[in-house]
């Protein structure tokens, strides 16, 4: 009997693992490179004081398959606006929203957008206490690191994933017939 509900269980474990894989599912952040990326060669092209911003692209484009240069043969991702915004909402507490908006694209060699522009968004909240200024302090500048990071987690995820919308041709730059 001991040996019947082992086999069962055994059985009942690999069918529901199939019916998992059958129908797509896989863990978020496993196997990287299962899909050939399309920009494989890259440089970055960012605004100034945002080397935080770069330096975690580094890591995940790199993560993921990219290989970055400082080289003008590869594409360039450019980031167009870096928005970081820091609101205060009133109430019996006060409550401080930080919000983190890039947008990006990836451009050709010769500086031609490839894709359209996409804007990414990153946003987390803390209560503030008028007694613990210095923990407030010490959780926002905390909390910039981890919208930065969350920022640089979804456009290299944007980018693997080979699904950025491509630019639209410039209808100004066809000939007339």
């Amino acid at each position: 009997m001991h040996l019947g509900k082992r086999l069962a269980a055994i059985v009942l474990t690999c069918g529901l693992s199939a019916g998992l894989v059958g129908c797509g599912f896989h863990l978020k952040g496993t196997n990287p490179s299962s899909v050939p990326v399309t920009y494989s060669v890259m440089s970055l092209a960012l605004p100034a004081n945002t080397e935080d911003l770069q330096e975690k692209l580094a890591i995940y484009l790199g993560a993921a398959g990219v290989q970055l240069t400082n080289s003008s043969n590869g594409y360039v991702l450019r980031v167009l606006d870096y928005t970081p915004r820091r609101m205060e909402l009133n109430g019996k507490l006060v409550e401080t929203l930080l919000r983190l908006s890039v947008t990006f694209r990836i451009e050709d060699a010769q500086g031609n957008p490839v894709t359209e522009p996409r804007t990414v968004i990153a946003t987390r909240t803390y209560q503030y206490d008028i007694e613990t200024v210095n923990t407030d302090d010490q959780e926002q500048v905390f909390l910039k690191q981890v919208l930065v990071d969350d920022i640089a987690q979804q456009i290299a995820r944007q980018i693997s994933s080979n699904r950025l919308p491509l630019a639209k041709p410039d209808a100004s730059a066809q000939p007339a017939k």
